[in-house]
């Protein structure tokens, strides 16, 4: 069933067709507020949060957007909310050991890997929340120019400007790890 017609049912108070759309979208959403947050308990927070304000927010809900995209929007905001409240970030050896390496590599290319994750992971984390919020939309959602900047409450030319600088400092920050 298409998302646009669960959404109606949802705002009618039908509250299996809101499970079903939470079913749906829980992972992208998981997957996007992690890469934002940098914590799967923070990640899991935001979308929780994410997913009650829409339920509440659903009668609102006059699809001009497509519901992944007002449910991008809805999550990225409370990211933004939660990171701008947080306290500074943990050390990095406060950091979680990667999980085990396949039986081919080499502990040298193991511990590569693992302290370029770790580098690519703190220059993430150095963004402004502009510019991660749009670095993870187009390029770990894949979301076009046009849909990110629905979701930022932007225009397409801000998005734009927001991944240059964003791959631009990721770039230098990854520049040992080429």
């Amino acid at each position: 069933m298409p998302d646009r017609l669960l959404a109606v049912r949802a705002a009618d108070g039908d509250e299996d067709s809101f499970a079903v759309l939470v079913r749906r979208h829980s992972r992208p959403l998981l997957a996007l507020a992690y890469c934002m947050l940098g914590s799967v308990q923070d990640a899991e927070d935001a979308v929780q949060d994410a997913f009650v304000s829409a339920w509440r927010r659903l009668p609102e809900y006059h699809h001009r957007a497509e519901f992944h995209t007002w449910m991008y929007r809805i999550t990225v905001n409370r990211c933004l909310t939660l990171r701008s409240r947080r306290p500074p970030p943990l050390p990095l050896d406060a950091v979680p050991e990667p999980a085990a390496a396949d039986a081919w590599s080499t502990p040298e290319l193991t511990a590569e890997q693992a302290a370029a994750a770790a580098a690519l992971a703190r220059a993430l984390g150095e963004l402004e929340a502009g510019q991660r919020a749009c670095w993870v939309l187009c390029e770990v959602r894949g979301l076009p120019y046009k849909e990110i900047a629905e979701v930022t409450h932007t225009n397409e030319q801000t998005v734009r400007g927001r991944l240059y600088r964003a791959r631009r400092s990721l770039q230098e920050a990854m520049t040992p790890w080429r």
